[in-house]
């Protein structure tokens, strides 16, 4: 079978950030869908067009993206595209997020970007400190005091969810920590059942997605089997990447065809 028949026999959800909207990814989705790729972009609940007048006291969680939201838009998608295979590409807790989804069971390959659960330990040294101060110390600060994360007036990144927010905040090295009881069991057992080959690829500049930090996201699914990739700048001739710069457009000649290989065929392009 041909990698366009291959494409045409599998449909992609894009699973974003924390704090970015659907639409930043919407250029690479475009480039998906021109290579025959049925592609599904969504806003998690209180983010872009999945918000209401007012996201104030939501109740809203990183577990509820995981489990409520992603798993809605995967059983969606396995309903709705016939008998097409489920790619998911992820970026950040999109990447890591895809797990916690009972219907994550039924993907067929995962690509992660950047992919961690944002243990402030794992951050890149050098930028620890600031990261820590702006992520881990004050964000928690303003959602406390305004029932929610007023992100985008800091012209940091789309307002938050409290609960999501919190989550981020007291990231612990163990995700499931303070998720006690039949939550926490659930937890585990959806990713235990996530099986899908994963490539996580992440810059080596990225401040977040540093290599303990991939390791540590790919140690809560033991029955996938995943690649690690390391990118340099200098392969793209750039001076810096970071955590969000591979879904620009100016990537769509160099790193996005790349992706095409994963998710047409299971190949990693960059060995």
């Amino acid at each position: 079978m041909s990698s366009e028949q291959e494409a045409a026999d599998a449909v992609v959800v894009i699973a974003g950030a924390t704090g970015v909207k659907a639409s930043y990814y919407h250029r690479y989705a475009a480039f998906l869908s021109e290579n025959g790729f049925t592609v599904i972009t969504f806003d998690y609940r209180g983010i872009g067009e999945s918000r209401g007048s007012t996201i104030k006291n939501l109740g809203a969680s990183w577990y509820d993206w995981g489990m409520k939201d992603l798993d809605a838009i995967f059983g969606w998608a396995l309903l709705h595209c016939g008998e097409k295979k489920l790619n998911v590409v992820g970026h950040s807790f999109g990447g890591f997020g895809v797990g916690l989804a009972s219907n994550g069971r039924r993907i067929n390959h995962l690509l992660t970007v950047g992919a961690q659960h944002a243990y402030w330990r794992d951050y890149r040294p050098g930028h620890r400190l600031g990261l820590w101060w702006r992520w881990h110390a004050l964000m928690p600060a303003l959602a406390w005091w305004h029932g929610y994360f007023p992100g985008k007036r800091l012209g940091w990144l789309e307002d938050l969810p409290q609960g999501v927010a919190m989550d981020w905040a007291r990231g612990r090295k163990d995700f499931t920590a303070g998720r006690a009881g039949p939550l926490r069991e659930q937890i585990q057992a959806h990713q235990a059942s996530f099986t899908a080959p994963t490539l996580a690829v992440a810059a080596t500049d990225d401040p977040f997605a540093t290599e303990v930090a991939v390791a540590r996201a790919l140690g809560y699914y033991p029955n996938s089997p995943a690649t690690t990739v390391r990118l340099k700048p200098q392969d793209f001739d750039r001076t810096e990447i970071g955590h969000f710069s591979l879904f620009h457009s100016s990537f769509r000649h160099t790193f996005w065809p790349g992706t095409l290989r994963w998710l047409h065929d299971g190949v990693n392009p960059w060995p």
